[in-house]
C-alpha cells in the first residue's frame, strides 16, 4: 500500500481542513483528488502526514489553513481552531474557543467541536464545557497533557 492509501484509511477518506470527504477515485490532480499534507513542521508530532483535498492542500500552501465554523452554528468571536488543537496538543489544559448567546447554541457548538476535534487530532482526547457568564455561555475546550 502507498502512503497515500495508508494515510487515508487511517483518516476516513476526510479531508483535514475542510473536513468533506475525499474521493479515492479522483485524480490526484484534481482539486478535489486527495493528497498527502504535512499537517505540522514540528518533527515530534505524532501525526505528520494528514489526508486533504488536493485544492485544499495547494490552497494551504498560500494562505494559512483555516477550519471554517459551520455557518448553523451561532457562536460569538469564535476561535481559530488550528491554533487551538496546537495548543491544547502541546500542553493540554483548558480553552474558551467561543460566546453563544443560548445554552442551546452552546451545546450545538460543543457537540460539533468534540467530533471536530475526533478528526483534526486523532487521539487527542478533547471535552467540551458550557459555562455561563454575563448573560451568554462559554464554550470551553479541555484535554489532559498528552
Amino acid at each position: 500500500m502507498s502512503l497515500l492509501d495508508d494515510v487515508a484509511e487511517r483518516d476516513g477518506w476526510r479531508c483535514w481542513v475542510c473536513d468533506e470527504p475525499v474521493d479515492p477515485d479522483k485524480s490526484v490532480n484534481d482539486p478535489q483528488g486527495p493528497s498527502v499534507d504535512s499537517r505540522t513542521a514540528d518533527r515530534k508530532a505524532k501525526v505528520a502526514e494528514r489526508l486533504a483535498h488536493r485544492g485544499c492542500n495547494t490552497r494551504k500552501g498560500a494562505v494559512k489553513a483555516v477550519i471554517a465554523w459551520p455557518d448553523r452554528l451561532y457562536v460569538v468571536e469564535p476561535a481559530p481552531l488550528i491554533a487551538v488543537a496546537a495548543r491544547l496538543e502541546r500542553k493540554g489544559g483548558r480553552e474558551m474557543v467561543g460566546r453563544c448567546p443560548t445554552r442551546q447554541d452552546a451545546q450545538e457548538a460543543a457537540d460539533w467541536l468534540v467530533d471536530r476535534f475526533s478528526r483534526l487530532v486523532p487521539g487527542l482526547p478533547v471535552t467540551a464545557g458550557i459555562e455561563a457568564g454575563g448573560g451568554q455561555f462559554l464554550v470551553i475546550l479541555a484535554t489532559g497533557h498528552r
